[in-house]
């Protein structure tokens, strides 16, 4: 049977991945080195220099591209290396739509370093795709979007999204990151390119940093890819098997964190100190109806705000948990628990913050794998303290 035709359990096993030809090995090497001999002057096996290609960061990429049904995939140091790349793309007074509620470190990128060179942004409310058309220019060449965002979880419907671009000939790429290529699969829905912080449920085991770009247009990574060399934003082989491995139980680890994140949000939907809950699987959730129909799952992420509480009362409670983690990041097996204010969004003015939701009393989850009586024990246990 051809890879393409596989079910996606046995993609995330078996795709990219081939037995050593040397050994036989089953996993694939690190392929330990910074350059390859050549027989002569530009005659080698396919590797000349390690950061432009690696064969182990090859299975690796072949690996991802079939998880989200692409042809190409380049993997890079990080996922702000990987949107990096999605920008230079552009040139001054190009402009870029973009929502309204993003990770912290992708503004700061667009506001900080691409504004300043002459790239526009216009931050906008993408929940509803017709809001689209009113900031459509000439120059307008990207539409960049998360769904589920980060951290309010805002459901982007992408196949609306993508007539809109297509209509207008621009490019769509979708951070994909919160819902994985088990949930959602952004090119299948008419996106141009996939963007993943590998760092999160692609690796799972909060081991590794690392980005990804997955695409099925041949000019678009070959751009890409020039960039990729030249730029150097490239990851090790080291950081490539660890990804290889993790990707083996992807399927596993999403059935887990969506089963244990449902629990949660009901949970918290309920309980008198909670104000608010965002998760996109809860039918109040706004367009949950488009989740439904273009995501497998809800995810593993959940935010919610403190009812009446004040920053120092949020910071109290974030800091009381025995088996959630106060940290940064997200996708791991563990659970965390964020403070987006002052950790993952901390980069964003307050004023544009709280237009999305992001105020002080408002605390993101990571759910893991653990058992869910000790988790919500343990979410039961910190708001005791409140």
């Amino acid at each position: 049977m051809e890879q393409e035709k596989w079910h996606f359990d046995t993609k995330a096993v078996h795709a990219g991945v081939e037995p050593d030809p040397t050994t036989g090995a089953i996993m694939t090497p690190i392929y330990q080195t910074s350059t390859y001999v050549q027989e002569y002057p530009g005659k080698h096996k396919g590797y000349a220099y390690a950061r432009g290609k690696n064969p182990t960061r090859d299975a690796l990429q072949k690996s991802i591209a079939a998880l989200e049904n692409g042809k190409h995939c380049l993997c890079f140091s990080s996922g702000m290396g990987a949107i990096d790349a999605v920008i230079k793309l552009l040139k001054p007074n190009d402009e870029v739509i973009t929502g309204n509620d993003l990770y912290g470190g992708t503004y700061r990128m667009f506001t900080k370093i691409f504004q300043p060179l002459g790239i526009k942004f216009h931050f906008i409310d993408l929940s509803n795709p017709s809001n689209i058309e009113k900031y459509i220019t000439n120059n307008t060449k990207l539409l960049w979007l998360e769904t589920p965002t980060n951290p309010t979880m805002q459901i982007i419907d992408i196949a609306e999204c993508s007539k809109i671009c297509k209509k207008h000939n621009i490019l769509l790429a979708v951070d994909n990151t919160f819902a994985s290529p088990y949930l959602q699969n952004p090119l299948s829905l008419g996106a141009d390119i996939v963007m993943h912080s590998v760092t999160k449920y692609l690796s799972g085991h909060s081991d590794v940093v690392m980005g990804a770009l997955v695409t099925n247009d041949d000019k678009l990574y070959e751009q890409l890819a020039f960039i990729h060399n030249s730029c150097g934003a490239t990851p090790g082989p080291m950081d490539s098997f660890l990804v290889l491995r993790g990707i083996k139980t992807l399927h596993l680890r999403m059935e887990r964190h969506c089963a244990n994140a449902k629990k949660i949000a009901e949970y918290l939907y309920q309980h008198p100190k909670i104000e608010k809950v965002y998760w996109p699987g809860l039918s109040t959730h706004p367009n949950h109806s488009v989740a439904k129909k273009q995501m497998k799952d809800f995810g593993g992420m959940v935010s919610f705000t403190l009812k009446n509480a004040s920053l120092d009362t949020t910071f109290k409670f974030a800091s009381s948990f025995k088996v959630f983690s106060l940290a940064e990041s997200l996708g791991g097996v563990e659970s965390l628990i964020n403070h987006p204010a002052t950790m993952t969004h901390a980069s964003i003015p307050k004023e544009e913050r709280e237009k999305s939701g992001v105020t002080d009393n408002l605390l993101r989850l990571s759910i893991g794998i653990e058992n869910i009586n000790d988790l919500i024990a343990d979410l039961e246990q910190a708001l005791s303290l409140i």
